[in-house]
């Protein structure tokens, strides 16, 4: 089975665009305000109730991980892959509300190639990663922060891949499923703030406004950019890896070159 590895060129350009927006990931490194919600930044009981949610989602994706991988340990290829794109663009980071900031998420590829349940487990070590290495998030919000990005965003990015590819074709279902899931990842994310800091006039409601107004400036752009960069990174994979696509049912079997003469012989 052909996989990315098997198509320098593939590589080199998929390469060349993580490569640049990492080195923006790494070269926008703040520790004060840092991307998803910051370390700290929701009273413990809300960081504990956010860790205990996303629990079973976590134990689900495993679970997935493993039956992909034992079905076809070729895909562990493209897995990585898919976690080293979320990786980058969720990096990519602009100032925002006290306590979160605006970026890409980047996990509606793997939902799309994957599933969600999977992409659980691959945004949950990105996140974790990030928390460690990036100082951006935190240890302590890693709940609240997976809940958003990797639980809620993949599954709104397979559900609109899948509801829309039959009737937009592939290439505005992977577009609006990568908008959708990011501004859904930020609409949980402005809830979440909300709950933990309600407005002293109005609560819980005018703070989920006022956040969302708030993320709404940087995000809406953000969320186009990056569906339009999932198109690109999908369509490589479409015409340099298309197995990994067909294999996952995203993508129909070539029929097979009938032999020469034999459509002679058969009449």
């Amino acid at each position: 089975m052909s996989t990315v590895l098997a198509h320098p060129k593939a590589m080199q350009r998929l390469a060349l665009i993580l490569a640049a927006a990492l080195l923006l990931a790494f070269g926008m490194v703040r520790s004060a305000h840092a991307m998803h919600i910051s370390e700290g930044f929701l009273p413990p009981m809300w960081a504990v109730i956010w860790f205990v949610v996303v629990i079973p989602f976590f134990l689900w994706g495993l679970r997935s991980v493993a039956r992909q991988v034992n079905r076809s340990p070729q895909s562990k290829i493209t897995l990585g892959m898919s976690g080293a794109f979320a990786f980058v663009l969720s990096g990519l980071k602009l100032p925002s509300v006290t306590g979160s900031c605006s970026h890409p998420t980047g996990v509606a590829l793997g939902a799309i190639l994957f599933g969600p349940t999977t992409m659980v487990v691959l945004g949950t070590i990105v996140l974790l990663f990030q928390a460690i290495i990036l100082a951006h998030g935190g240890l302590t919000t890693l709940g609240a922060n997976v809940f958003s990005m990797a639980v809620v965003g993949p599954f709104v990015a397979y559900g609109i891949f899948r509801t829309f590819r039959g009737t937009l074709g592939l290439t505005w279902a992977v577009f609006l499923a990568a908008a959708i899931a990011n501004w859904a990842t930020y609409i949980v994310t402005a809830g979440q703030l909300a709950l933990a800091w309600p407005a002293a006039t109005g609560g819980v409601v005018e703070s989920f406004v006022k956040f969302l107004g708030i993320f709404a400036i940087t995000q809406i752009p953000l969320a186009i950019a990056e569906g339009i960069l999932t198109v690109i990174v999908f369509n490589l994979l479409a015409q340099h890896s298309r197995d990994v696509l067909v294999e996952q049912g995203i993508l129909p079997a070539e029929a097979p070159t009938p032999a020469p003469g034999a459509s002679a012989a058969a009449s």
